[in-house]
């Protein structure tokens, strides 16, 4: 719902219709979505949707009266519509899977880092593209860290949104949740241990998984490499800032990368050697007015500000000799 909340402002602005393929889990959030554009006064026909499987989908990949997609989702997905929808001619922008990585250098203010690592991975519970499910944690202050944070997440209440004090829902589904699972295993099995979480709460109902802080990482692991999208953050340990520059340039994503200091011209200069296509730093606030998008397998294209009427209108040059 939120990337269909910040993008579809652009498409209706710059004049366009669009046709809304619905999540297949959760249809009803974006039939709602419509049904409020609708009651806010969006002309017939601006607003449609479809919800369908994703072979049926295809067909809008092709259409003649398609002229653009965006999509937002996985990586595999989206290099099947970047393929198909180039192929028939059509602009493609793609939000797709992200690997982030926090660096928190040794003058960083560690109680802010914190604060700010634990809030942006267990919210939704890890569901969302600017979580943060890598920290790298320089040497002198890496043990306290790890602390700081086992500490955090072992206080978090698990529970459904409605319950007054709940801090942490349940994943999507039971296949993502075995997904989740399998993940934390995987880095067990390839030599990492658990700081704290790791097992399946006891709770009646929802996909629920335990706050979980994976510490003695490497980035070769499976933990490390891949997208988790769950409420599971791996600390890997870097000597220098070049160590932690390699550590997070090597992935084959680069979407929201973030950078804790006590020295902003420090920050700075790590930021800007980052193959992101954002960086956070000292802070995990997305600016609206800012273009916001992925290098590598983390997307294609740019939305926000006037980045986002760009990517949902044609530019046309027109030469006159008067």
């Amino acid at each position: 719902m939120i990337p269909m909340g910040w993008m579809l402002p652009f498409a209706i602005t710059t004049g366009n219709t669009f046709v809304l393929k619905a999540a297949s889990m959760v249809p009803q959030t974006s039939m709602r979505m419509l049904e409020l554009l609708i009651e806010a006064g969006l002309p017939k026909g601006v607003a449609n949707l479809v919800t369908c499987s994703r072979v049926e989908a295809d067909s809008l990949l092709v259409h003649p009266d398609v002229r653009g997609i965006t999509f937002v989702g996985s990586t595999a997905v989206g290099k099947h519509i970047y393929a198909t929808a180039a192929g028939a001619g059509k602009r493609v922008q793609a939000l797709t899977e992200a690997k982030n990585h926090a660096l928190v250098l040794e003058d960083a203010v560690l109680e802010r880092s914190v604060a700010g690592i634990v809030n942006s991975t267990f919210g939704c519970a890890g569901q969302r593209c600017m979580a943060l499910p890598v920290v790298c944690a320089q040497d002198s202050i890496a043990d306290e860290l790890v602390e700081m944070l086992a500490a955090k997440a072992a206080e978090l209440k698990l529970g459904p949104a409605y319950l007054p004090g709940s801090q942490l829902g349940p994943v999507i589904t039971g296949v993502h949740r075995d997904r989740v699972e399998r993940i934390i295993q995987s880095a067990l099995d390839e030599g990492a241990t658990l700081a704290t979480g790791g097992q399946r709460p006891e709770l009646d109902t929802g996909y629920y998984v335990a706050p979980t802080l994976v510490v003695d990482a490497t980035n070769q692991m499976t933990i490390a490499r891949e997208e988790v999208f769950g409420p599971v953050i791996t600390v890997i340990p870097f000597d220098t800032e070049d160590e932690a520059i390699e550590i997070s340039n090597d992935s084959p994503y680069g979407l929201y990368d973030y950078v804790f200091s006590g020295d902003t011209g420090r920050a700075m200069a790590v930021a800007k050697l980052l193959r992101a296509g954002n960086v956070g730093i000292n802070t995990l606030q997305r600016n609206h007015e800012a273009a916001f998008g992925g290098f590598k397998y983390s997307g294609v294209g740019r939305d926000g500000g006037s980045w986002g009427l760009h990517a949902y209108s044609e530019m046309q040059s027109i030469m006159w000799k008067g």
